[in-house]
């Protein structure tokens, strides 16, 4: 009997452990980071197609997370999309004329924006907006000008 009740709390301590082992992976997986939120100051910028960018997407330098998407909505003066992004306070010193562009984590992975710091002296500081941007690649799109391209050439 004894015996019997060692192995069922045995049992029962391995399953509470993976159960909780899957658990962080889940977390992990699914970006959730608010147990985990780092000091960040916020910007934008305005795109005329943001493909298929999703909240809470990486905002990257040369591969590099440092921060996250925290908003897209349309802006109702231009009707262009914009991306709130929110940086890493550690970041605090990215020139005024970087730059942002929607890119793609692979051939056809998940889409995220990459920051080019400029050569501006002055810094970006909370509510300032990216001048420079570049839209999304949509696949679509690429493979319908190629095929305009190619009929054309028939």
């Amino acid at each position: 009997m004894k015996r019997q009740l060692t192995v069922e709390v045995w049992v029962g301590a391995f399953v509470f452990m993976t159960l909780v082992s899957l658990a962080v992976i889940a977390f992990q997986v699914s970006n959730f980071s608010s147990w985990k939120e780092k000091p960040s100051y916020q910007i934008s910028g305005l795109f005329n197609n943001i493909g298929g960018l999703k909240v809470r997407a990486p905002v990257k330098i040369s591969g590099v997370v440092v921060g996250r998407v925290v908003g897209i909505s349309v802006d109702q003066k231009t009707f262009q999309a914009r991306v709130s992004m929110s940086v890493f306070k550690e970041f605090d010193d990215l020139p005024i004329d970087t730059s942002g562009a929607i890119l793609t984590s692979g051939l056809l992975g998940d889409q995220y924006v990459g920051l080019v710091p400029g050569a501006d002296d002055e810094v970006l500081k909370d509510g300032d907006q990216l001048d420079l941007t570049q839209s999304a690649l949509v696949l679509e799109d690429l493979i319908g000008q190629f095929l305009v391209k190619f009929s054309e050439g028939q």
